[in-house]
């Protein structure tokens, strides 16, 4: 006979919370505190880095006990999904020093470029789309595009607001790090609208429709033309 305790346990297991994913930071500015504010918020472990592991560390220290300091290397192996919070001209330095470690693992890219800023890189982004151009520094991993169409300070006010909430695109090739990055909008307070594929990432970057698009869901399948 299965004992009373012996049920409860096996209960308990089946209703039990998945582990949350580990997030690697590869930048401490404004893109990568933030977010790193929100994941904490909702109990993610967050490994920062930056360009000195001083700044990573100070950075860490102000976010709490799920927060914690590494190199980029560090930060990459340490993250289930790792995200590129950087100017958008250090993608292709990062594609050759972190690629590899990378590999296999939902990679998140919420930079933006801008022509005055990133130089030659943000031409080619402007061209191809970003999501197409940051996949090619980074062939091994899933490339997913999001928090990148809505500027910090906004993001950091509006979450977790009271329904409808405000509403984040995101588009990337694979189905499973798409939903993992879905699973981070939630996360955070949002809700998300997965626009299509990698390459569809252009209706949200500058210049595109939904580019700075500050609306629930209705509002910014709206503006994507999304039914």
């Amino acid at each position: 006979m299965i004992s009373a305790a012996a049920i409860l346990a096996f209960a308990y297991r089946g209703h039990a919370e998945p582990p949350r994913l580990k997030i690697g930071m590869i930048g401490a500015g404004q893109v990568g505190t933030t977010l790193a504010r929100l994941w904490i918020g909702s109990g993610y472990p967050v490994m920062l880095s930056a360009r000195s592991l001083d700044e990573a560390k100070l950075a860490a220290v102000q976010l709490g006990p799920l927060a914690s300091a590494g190199t980029p290397e560090q930060a990459a192996k340490f993250g289930d999904v790792v995200v590129l919070a950087v100017p958008y001209r250090a993608i292709p330095a990062l594609g050759q020093k972190l690629g590899a470690l990378v590999k296999g693992k939902t990679l998140l890219d919420p930079s933006n470029f801008y022509s005055f800023r990133d130089g030659a890189i943000a031409e080619t982004a402007a061209r191809d789309g970003a999501g197409p151009t940051t996949q090619r520094y980074f062939p091994g991993a899933h490339v997913v595009r999001g928090f990148n169409s809505i500027d910090m300070s906004a993001l950091g006010a509006e979450a977790h607001r009271a329904e409808p909430r405000l509403a984040i695109p995101v588009a990337g090739d694979d189905p499973a790090a798409v939903d993992n990055v879905s699973g981070l909008v939630r996360a955070a307070g949002f809700d998300p609208v997965v626009t299509g594929d990698l390459a569809s990432s252009v209706l949200f970057q500058p210049g595109g429709p939904a580019f700075e698009v500050k609306k629930d869901v209705a509002g910014l399948k709206a503006a994507l033309s999304q039914p």
